[in-house]
């Protein structure tokens, strides 16, 4: 399976938990895990490398010119690499039809075949939307005059790389940033909203995408069947969103101790 991840040095820490929770609960797959970055030192690099070929899986590095989205807003704990995903398709081998990209700020907790063997049939993407109603409002005020009928979360993204060669196009990418920089909060995010809403396939977020700053409402929306147990039982990526970050001292969301679980076995100190 190809995994794709965009990440400046600041999310290494993140990133190697990220990868041992996905490794420890898929221990026959074989991945080949892409960074893209325009930054990271050599060294880091190094160590990085040796973490995944410990797990018997293999790293490939692409270095992304500095210049690409060098005047792009960067808006609260985002870094410019959030862009890199938008354009991946063109820096990824020719040979790849799909990967899989991933934030750092996940636990991958059960088997994740099922998802990335998904039918893509013609989608551009496959991803999740959260159906928070408050959320959906804001953006949709947000972004007006666009019409965004579901706010898709780009945090985990199958790509149909052999679509998007053929259809997306950087000019496009790059003129509405420019047009748009005022209201782009979550930038990159925004983008694949607004310009490409329409060709992503829905993927369901209690399984794909699970927001963990919503264990409550999840609860209560499916009659109380979205438990703590069907969570660790079917649920596959969990997804550490907004500012509050589970390798922060003050973090005390509901899954805290199972990330600090797992950061333990990813770094072992």
């Amino acid at each position: 399976m190809n995994l794709l991840v965009t990440l400046d040095s600041k999310y290494i820490r993140p990133l190697k938990v990220m990868l041992a929770s996905l490794f420890i609960n898929n221990r026959s797959e074989k991945f080949d895990i892409y960074l893209m970055h325009s930054r990271i030192k050599d060294e880091e690099i190094d160590d990085v490398e040796r973490f995944i070929a410990g797990y018997g899986q293999k790293l490939f590095v692409i270095k992304i010119d500095s210049s690409y989205f060098e005047n792009a807003p960067v808006v609260f704990h985002y870094t410019k690499e959030m862009y890199y995903r938008l354009l991946a398709y063109k820096f990824l081998p020719a040979n790849l039809d799909r990967i899989l990209y991933l934030d750092p700020d996940i636990l991958v907790i059960n088997p994740i075949r099922g998802l990335y063997e998904i039918e893509l049939d013609g989608y551009l993407y496959a991803a999740a939307h959260h159906s928070v109603l408050p959320v959906k409002k804001i953006n949709s005020i947000r972004l007006y005059p666009y019409k965004i009928s579901a706010y898709f979360n780009s945090g985990v993204l199958l790509m149909n790389l052999d679509l998007q060669r053929k259809l997306l196009d950087e000019k496009t990418i790059f003129e509405f940033v420019e047009k748009n920089r005022s209201k782009l909060i979550m930038p990159d995010q925004d983008i694949i909203n607004v310009l490409y809403a329409n060709q992503i396939k829905s993927l369901d977020e209690k399984l794909y995408n699970y927001d963990v700053r919503y264990y409550k409402y999840y609860k209560k929306i499916t009659n109380k069947n979205c438990d703590m147990d069907f969570i660790i039982r079917n649920t596959v990526i969990l997804h550490f969103c907004g500012k509050k970050k589970p390798w922060n001292s003050s973090y005390n969301g509901q899954f805290h101790s199972l990330y600090k679980h797992y950061e333990k076995l990813a770094i072992p100190e």
